[in-house]
């Protein structure tokens, strides 16, 4: 009985040492994961650039960077609420707001891609050329069928600018035709291509998007077009648990040669999607 209740103690213990062991092994490095959280637009993530660019972040820093994919408004918003350390979008007047609110730290540039005005081959609202307020306003005059948006993200903001500069008020003008969504880039595109609508796409989705259908380019080239994408810490003054230094280490690699490179070398079918532009110079929270 007395061996029987050593070995059984022996046991005890030896498991007790081992499971010891296990969690002095595994803590450090559950305590020492390293992540952060990005709000950033459906553009960069369904056109495939995050795909591409942060697996070579985490390669070279061991952060982990988790997306959170919506409009440009609804990212800054996230942002505001402190649900998120970095918020990265295309929206430059609302960027600036958001930093002179206090909200960020500072508006950085990082890259750009173009606006394109995709329509069905057919083209009835004969809107095909270089001019968006032109384009935009032979379709209101057509009333032929147009998807928007309609979630406050940069791509629906450059969208109402187009039409203000057409001269069109949509409050007056839009019906049946206009179509508001209120989704993101892709699905947005995929009803577009079921109703053979008009739509107003980032150049990179577009690419990425293989449910085209009988769309195709309408517009493009318009100078208006340009589409600039821009990065923000989120103010830790604002919310202490911003993961102010993880942070910064990000923005500094995504406007490093190394971040920019990568940007630069993601395609598709040998096309590149979004132009490094970076004009790096970051302020530390105060």
């Amino acid at each position: 009985m007395k061996h029987f209740m050593q070995s059984k103690l022996q046991r005890i213990f030896a498991g007790a040492a081992f499971t010891l062991s296990l969690a002095l092994t595994q803590t450090p490095a559950q305590a020492q994961e390293k992540f952060i959280t990005l709000a950033s637009t459906t553009s960069t993530e369904q056109s495939g650039l995050f795909g591409h660019i942060l697996p070579i972040f985490k390669k070279a820093t061991g952060i982990d960077v988790r997306v959170v994919a919506l409009g440009t408004g609804q990212a800054l918003d996230t942002a505001r609420r402190g649900d998120a350390d970095v918020v990265f979008v295309h929206d430059k007047a609302a960027e600036e707001k958001f930093v002179a609110d206090g909200f960020g730290i500072e508006r950085i540039e990082v890259m750009y891609n173009d606006f394109v005005l995709v329509g069905p081959k057919a083209d009835p609202a004969k809107s095909t050329g270089r001019d968006i307020a032109a384009g935009l306003k032979n379709i209101a005059n057509a009333k032929a069928a147009f998807v928007s948006r309609g979630d406050k993200s940069g791509t629906h903001a450059a969208e109402l600018r187009y039409w203000k500069a057409a001269g069109v008020d949509l409050d007056t003008t839009k019906g049946a035709w206009y179509r508001e969504t209120g989704s993101g880039m892709g699905p947005a595109l995929n009803t577009a291509s079921a109703m053979n609508a008009y739509i107003l796409t980032d150049r990179g989705t577009w690419l990425a998007f293989k449910n085209r259908g009988e769309l195709s380019i309408q517009i493009e080239g318009d100078t208006k077009l340009f589409n600039q994408y821009g990065v923000m810490l989120v103010n830790p003054s604002k919310h202490a648990h911003i993961k102010q230094e993880l942070g910064q280490q990000f923005i500094g690699w995504l406007v490093s040669a190394e971040g920019q490179r990568a940007i630069a070398e993601y395609k598709i079918g040998g096309e590149q999607l979004f132009f490094p532009n970076a004009k790096p110079a970051m302020k530390k929270a105060a």
